[in-house]
């Protein structure tokens, strides 16, 4: 059986709520499955916040998207997309170009190698995250995804 959180993190005294509680296990647990994604996408030479850079770059095809776009789109938040697309440029796996109509409006798109990368990681992804969440049965999958969609609409 899971141990609670405040066994977990050595905590002796009991947390003034069980909102404290709930807040602090979320963020430990968002923390480990960050963890371990970054340990699994190491050796593809990728971060999390790179991953899901090319993943929105995917998604948005031939049209591409801004970098205010891509901010939006994020997961997690990246103060800096600039210099992470960058990165993903210099490695020829996303390209930027200046569209006709406004120069000022640079727009990102993945590139061949960038798709190639992606298409590797389809399947090690998604054993990823049956490992990670396997064990829970659909309707836990479910109730904890409404739970998580909750949270978030109502957070301040």
């Amino acid at each position: 059986m899971a141990k609670g959180i405040q066994a977990e993190i050595q905590q002796t005294k009991p947390f003034p709520g069980l909102e404290d509680e709930a807040v602090v296990s979320l963020h430990r647990t968002a923390d480990q499955l960050q963890g371990r994604l970054s340990d699994m996408l190491r050796p593809y030479g990728l971060s999390p916040t790179q991953f899901n850079a090319l993943r929105i770059l995917r998604g948005a095809g031939e049209a591409g998207r801004a970098c205010s776009e891509i901010a939006e789109r994020m997961v997690n938040r990246d103060p800096d997309i600039t210099r992470l697309l960058d990165r993903l440029e210099r490695r020829g796996l996303a390209a930027r170009s200046r569209e006709g109509r406004d120069r000022r409006v640079i727009i990102t798109r993945i590139t061949p190698a960038g798709l190639e990368l992606l298409r590797g990681l389809d399947r090690p992804i998604e054993e990823f995250n049956r490992k990670q969440l396997g064990h829970l049965s659909d309707p836990q999958l479910r109730a904890l995804v409404k739970l998580l969609e909750v949270v978030r609409e109502l957070a301040e």
